[in-house]
């Protein structure tokens, strides 16, 4: 009997050492990853305003916008499955949006770094072990404490913890945990049901 073309989704867990060495095809795809998530930043920037004026009733719920902007790290992450990955991806998309006209300016790129850093912090407490709902979670609330931190050291420093900085650390949070970790989980295993992802792991199990 020929043996499956995908793995059971119990192997979600995978040997550290398969995740160490990067090969062409993973730098090649976690670039593509960035910059296709430079553009989506691009485009989110513009949407960004119009989208947070109905949320000025209650300040702190801007937040709940930002988890578009940690999805490159988790998805490259969970996709990938290499160290690195979360902040190459990350990093280089914030790069793309500036090139294309962030109104940020050039502190996106710090953000970019942060952001990511922040994600790898989740693959990093699993070991690069675990790629399935826990961790996509977990690297979304990391990442979403990542720009919370680096937001309110630089733009609400003089906020009220209580009345804005904790409230809008907790919306940030959600957001990158529905954004980046659910909807990016789902994303990686659509791409994996196309076959898309023969040569990862993550398109390598039955999902």
């Amino acid at each position: 009997m020929a043996s499956p073309a995908v793995r059971p989704s119990s192997d979600a867990t995978e040997p550290a050492a398969a995740g160490t060495r990067w090969r062409t095809v993973d730098i090649v795809v976690t670039a593509v990853l960035g910059v296709a998530f430079g553009v989506v930043f691009w485009a989110w920037n513009l949407a960004f305003g119009p989208l947070s004026a109905p949320l000025a009733f209650l300040a702190p719920l801007v937040g709940i916008l930002n988890g578009v902007y940690l999805m490159p790290a988790v998805v490259a992450g969970l996709l990938v499955r290499k160290p690195g990955a979360a902040v190459f991806a990350s990093t280089l998309a914030a790069a793309l949006s500036l090139l294309f006209g962030s109104p940020y300016g050039g502190i996106i790129i710090v953000y970019g770094l942060v952001q990511g850093i922040g994600g790898e912090l989740g693959f990093l407490l699993t070991r690069y072990r675990s790629f399935g709902w826990g961790t996509a979670v977990l690297a979304g609330v990391t990442a979403g404490l990542s720009t919370s931190i680096l937001d309110n050291s630089l733009y609400y420093s003089k906020l009220s913890f209580f009345g804005f900085k904790l409230p809008y650390t907790v919306f940030t949070v959600t957001s990158s945990v529905l954004l980046a970790g659910i909807v990016g989980l789902l994303l990686v295993r659509a791409m994996a049901r196309t076959g898309a992802l023969s040569s990862f792991a993550a398109g390598r199990t039955r999902l």
